[in-house]
This record gives structure tokens, C-alpha cells and sequence, in this order.
């Protein structure tokens, strides 16, 4: 299997680290119990399963690639490791008394399909709690005046909002909350919008290289002359005028909330 994490796992938790406040938000909506088995779909390098697991809750981390997991087994031995994907857990029914996911759903390749697995693996009333961006929260990123088609890949592979309320909904699973989430200055998990406030980020080829976006769907060309602009304008000023523009209120991620009805 060609897995796109597999490429970029080299230097990953360099950058990629768990924020203690993304954590936090997790944790709040997922609200998980000390005796549960919670799972950590798309979990990566398992930066986030492994600060639940030190919180005292029991986890498994599913992830296809198996460079990102192999990090994970060497950061901690304890958690249930597991190649999977959403589409297919492996995890038998009503198995787990929760799911996360973090900025993992753009991954899949069948929301539908993927729904209904977590359904079925997740026991009646558990919670299921998604971190993403959507395409219309994207489109507000100011990274699309310097890095446009780039922007523009990023854009097209993120499911809407109302598609993933419909394979929710299809799957039996209710949509409880939706909270949005805007860009702090000091997020210490560096994704694709981390340099919202401050762009000098992105200068970091190791920053650039832990962002899917630049690794795997950037042309070299237009980050070199992305860069070169962006350097420009924060030298000038311009910087600050640029950004004005794509100041919204629509949140620059968001959690994604969802309870298994129980039926």
C-alpha cells in the first residue's frame, strides 16, 4: 500500500507534536471514563493516543501506515498498536466506548463506508469526536494568497461539512455539537495553518516537510516563489494588509461531534 504518511514519517514528531490544548478540547467532548476502551483512528505517530493513555484511559491506535506506527511503539509500548483503516478497523462490534479522530478524515477514501465501521465498533452512546478543517473554513487560510494551487489540492481533498453530516447520519450516528477552533499563537502541533499568526514557519523545511500539503501536494516551484513573496511582504508591511482580507469568524478547524444512537 502507497501511504502518504509512510513518505513523511522521516522527522515527523519533530514538528508534529500534541498540543495541550487540542488535547484538552478532546478530551472535554469526548469526556471518556477510566474504565473504557477508547479509540485513535488515523493516530499517526499516536501523539494524541499516547497523551489520553498517560491521562490513565486505555487506547488502540489505528493507523494504515506502518512507518508512523512503528514511531508510536517506540514512544510507548503499552498502547495497542494496530495497521487499519477507518474503512476497516478490524476491531469487532461495539468494541470501544469512544473515537477520535484528528486531522485525519481528509485521508479517507470513503466517508460513508468509514462511518459505518466506527459505528459498528463503537458501543451504544459513545462518543465519536472528529478534528478538521472544511473546504469553506480553507478557503479563509491566507496561505491561498501565497500558495494557491497548493491551497487549491488541499481544498479538494477535505470532505464539507454537509457531507460528513450525511455519512454520520447514514451511519446512524447523531451529530450532538459542532465547536469551532481558531489558531492559538503558541499551538505546539505545527499542521497546515499553524503559522496563522506567525508566518515565519514556514520558512522551517522541517515544518513544511510534516504538513501534507507541502509534502506530497506542493509543486516545488510555487513554494519557492510562496516563500520569496511571503518574505517580501513581511519585510514591507504588506503582510498585515494581506491578511485583513482573510480575516473570517467561521473558525479555522473544527470538532465534530457525534453520539451512537443507540438502535
Amino acid at each position: 500500500m502507497d501511504v502518504k504518511y509512510d513518505k513523511i514519517g522521516i522527522g515527523y514528531n519533530l514538528t508534529r507534536k500534541a498540543d495541550p490544548f487540542l488535547t484538552e478540547q478532546l478530551l472535554r467532548h469526548l469526556n471518556p471514563k477510566k474504565d473504557g476502551i477508547y479509540l485513535d483512528i488515523g493516530c499517526g505517530t499516536g501523539n494524541y493516543t499516547n497523551e489520553f493513555q498517560k491521562k490513565g484511559f486505555q487506547c488502540i491506535g489505528i493507523d494504515p501506515s506502518k512507518k508512523m506506527l512503528d514511531k508510536a511503539r517506540i514512544k510507548n509500548k503499552e498502547i495497542d498498536w494496530r495497521i487499519g483503516l477507518a474503512e476497516n478497523t478490524g476491531l469487532p462490534k461495539n468494541f470501544v466506548d469512544g473515537i477520535i479522530g484528528s486531522l485525519t478524515i481528509h485521508h479517507w477514501t470513503d466517508l460513508k463506508k468509514s462511518f459505518l465501521e466506527l459505528k459498528k465498533v463503537l458501543k451504544p452512546n459513545g462518543k465519536i469526536v472528529i478534528f478538521t478543517s472544511t473546504p469553506e473554513q480553507m478557503k479563509g487560510y491566507w496561505l491561498n494568497h501565497y500558495f494557491p494551487k497548493m491551497l487549491a489540492g488541499s481544498i479538494k481533498q477535505m470532505p464539507t461539512l454537509k457531507s460528513i453530516e450525511s455519512a454520520m447520519k447514514n451511519a446512524g450516528i447523531e451529530l450532538s455539537e459542532i465547536d469551532k477552533y481558531f489558531i492559538k499563537p503558541d499551538l505546539q502541533d505545527q499542521f497546515l495553518y499553524c503559522g496563522k499568526q506567525n508566518p515565519e514557519l514556514y520558512f522551517d523545511k522541517q515544518i513544511r516537510h510534516g504538513i501534507s500539503s507541502f509534502s506530497s501536494l506542493a509543486n516545488r516551484m510555487e513554494v519557492k516563489q510562496g516563500l520569496s513573496n511571503l518574505r517580501k511582504d513581511i519585510n514591507s508591511g504588506k503582510f498585515d494588509e494581506i491578511t485583513q482580507k482573510y480575516k473570517n469568524d467561521l473558525g479555522d478547524y473544527l470538532y465534530i461531534i457525534g453520539k451512537n444512537s443507540a438502535r
